[in-house]
């Protein structure tokens, strides 16, 4: 998504307020706007993680959840989010669910730029071969949540990981 790309900005309960660009919504102080984020799992229990390329322009070279991005204005989440998986990481998103919503702030203080986002998390399978962009993903891995956790509690992942990690986890235990 490009800086000059409409997000939807939201209250604290996710309803619609208003318009603006990516670049705006994440500018110093930061703006309440919709996100999601992606977990891609296997049936032996791992999830893929990628690792932020370094050109990203928020919490570069950080380990976090498969996938993330924003919907457009008034867009569909989980189709926005199975166009994300294509363009980030080559695969087609499949049997995802919705698992859970948070919201979060977080500075990035290498960037200058902050994130404020009401975040549905996403859970699900996919279909074909993986193939990472570069200039979005760095690395992958596959991952049991205990592996997860552990890059947790090192501090080598973004601020909204441990939350999405949570909601997951909870996901697996009610499936």
């Amino acid at each position: 998504m490009a800086e000059t790309d409409q997000v939807e900005l939201v209250d604290e309960a996710g309803r619609p307020t208003g318009v603006t660009t990516v670049g705006r919504a994440h500018r110093a102080p930061g703006q309440l706007h919709r996100a999601f984020s992606v977990m891609l799992t296997r049936p032996d229990g791992r999830m893929l993680l990628q690792r932020r390329a370094a050109s990203k322009l928020r919490f570069a070279g950080l380990w976090t959840n498969s996938c993330c991005g924003h919907p457009l204005p008034g867009a569909d989440v989980a189709a926005r989010a199975a166009l994300r998986v294509r363009e980030e990481l080559g695969v087609e998103l499949v049997d995802a669910r919705e698992v859970g919503r948070f919201r979060y702030r977080a500075p990035d203080l290498a960037s200058g730029h902050v994130e404020s986002e009401y975040d549905h998390v996403l859970v699900g399978a996919f279909r074909g071969e993986l193939r990472p962009d570069p200039r979005e993903v760095s690395r992958t891995a596959w991952v049991t949540p205990d592996e997860a956790r552990g890059l947790v509690e090192q501090g080598l992942v973004t601020p909204w990981f441990a939350d999405v990690l949570r909601l997951v986890d909870g996901a697996v235990v009610d499936a």
